[in-house]
């Protein structure tokens, strides 16, 4: 249990940041892939400094993709200019990793009777933590609900068309104060956000503005700010250019960002750039799903869900529950309501949730890449399989 009164910060990046970067180029490989061939299963990392970029892979699959032409596709879309890192001219090395094919991935999962999912096992083993909260609509922590709307909206057109002298580099830190468990108010916000060396406003201006056209738009939505609440905008001094010109990214590296904002557990592995046949990735989702549900249900005002899978095999080793004492019912009820919720093998959640399938079913065909920015928790502006509650009253029943 945390404390009466307490403050929590979150962070969340632009898509602009080198680690956003490289997640999302993993996940646009992701998603070339599977639109080629559903049934493939890869892993793509990035990594990426001043004017180079490296991609490694590891693909089952027919598919044939142009993988710097896919990078240099996401670079450009970004958009930072050419001397903080140009697209066309930017060195980009590969390394491929053709796996000999499985033929289990030759399976139609939607075909598979409940014996046969058993062939679909882990390759990994990992414990994934999944967690939702009612503190607002995404049922994700205030903090990082509040810290991905903001790095969006500096992201957003409407701003950049504003701010032309803004680019796309940044970082966003909200503090919120809790009273009694609750979000209260907005103690502060930081951005980081990197800017043109020349043509730009002065230093306060530029606050005035990023205030104006950034946070306060996003605050006056979801959490007013008051005279209290601190905003801070580059307060280490402007911060030119940015991007990997400035710093190095790597796939990965925002786990917290990726999740709930370090309020909560995550396992630590890294979600972008792993196909949906990874149940480091999948059983992630599922997670949060069995969480949100709990949640949605009002069996409690919170809830973290722990799943550990043990490599070689098609289900959970262990399933546990958290709710810091705000369940309506007992832990061990809504832990046995759970485990006849759903299927939790790993064919299965694929399955459910067709991740294989929402690449080609994504009407902007890119549905990983953008999830790769602004969490793949929580999210309210995409179809996200994870985030349905359209079952959760079959978990309330007499409650």
């Amino acid at each position: 249990m945390m404390s009466k009164r307490f403050i929590f910060t979150s962070e969340s990046v632009t898509a602009g940041h080198p680690d956003k970067l490289c997640d999302q180029i993993s996940d646009a490989v992701v998603d070339h892939v599977l639109r080629q061939d559903p049934k493939s299963n890869l892993v793509c990392q990035s990594a990426v400094a001043n004017g180079v970029l490296f991609l490694a892979t590891s693909l089952d699959s027919s598919a044939r993709v142009d993988m710097p032409e896919v990078a240099r596709d996401v670079i450009r879309h970004i958009g930072y200019p050419q001397d903080v890192f140009d697209a066309d001219a930017c060195t980009i090395l590969t390394t491929l990793n053709e796996c000999e094919h499985n033929p289990i991935l030759d399976l139609d999962l939607d075909e598979l009777d409940d014996k046969e999912l058993n062939q679909i096992v882990a390759t990994n083993q990992v414990m994934v933590f999944g967690y939702a909260c009612n503190q607002n609509e995404a049922m994700i922590p205030t903090p990082i609900w509040l810290a991905h709307r903001i790095a969006a909206r500096m992201d957003s057109e409407d701003v950049r068309t504003t701010m032309p002298y803004l680019l796309p580099d940044g970082k966003v830190q909200v503090s919120v104060d809790y009273r009694n468990d609750r979000p209260k108010s907005v103690h502060s916000v930081m951005l980081k956000a990197a800017q043109v060396r020349k043509g730009g406003p002065e230093a306060e201006e530029f606050t005035k503005k990023m205030n104006q056209h950034v946070i306060q738009p996003v605050l006056n939505e979801t959490m007013p700010s008051d005279d209290k609440t601190q905003i801070l905008v580059n307060p280490g001094g402007p911060f030119y250019g940015g991007g990997p010109a400035a710093h190095p990214g790597l796939t990965g590296r925002k786990t917290g960002a990726d999740t709930y904002g370090d309020y909560a557990r995550n396992s630590g592995t890294a979600l972008s750039g792993k196909g949906p046949m990874h149940i480091e990735r999948a059983g992630a989702y599922l997670a949060r799903y069995l969480a949100k549900n709990v949640v949605a249900a009002g069996l409690a005002k919170e809830c973290e869900v722990q799943i550990a899978y043990t490599y070689g095999q098609p289900g959970p080793d262990s399933l546990r529950i958290r709710t810091n004492r705000t369940g309506k019912i007992d832990n061990e009820l809504i832990l046995e309501r759970l485990k006849g919720f759903c299927d939790m093998r790993l064919g299965a959640i694929v399955r459910d949730f067709e991740l294989r399938k929402l690449p080609r079913r994504d009407k902007a065909a890119d549905f990983y890449r953008r999830l790769a920015v602004y969490g793949h928790m929580g999210r309210t502006d995409m179809d996200v399989p994870w985030e349905d509650t359209s079952r959760a009253k079959e978990l309330k029943k007499d409650v």
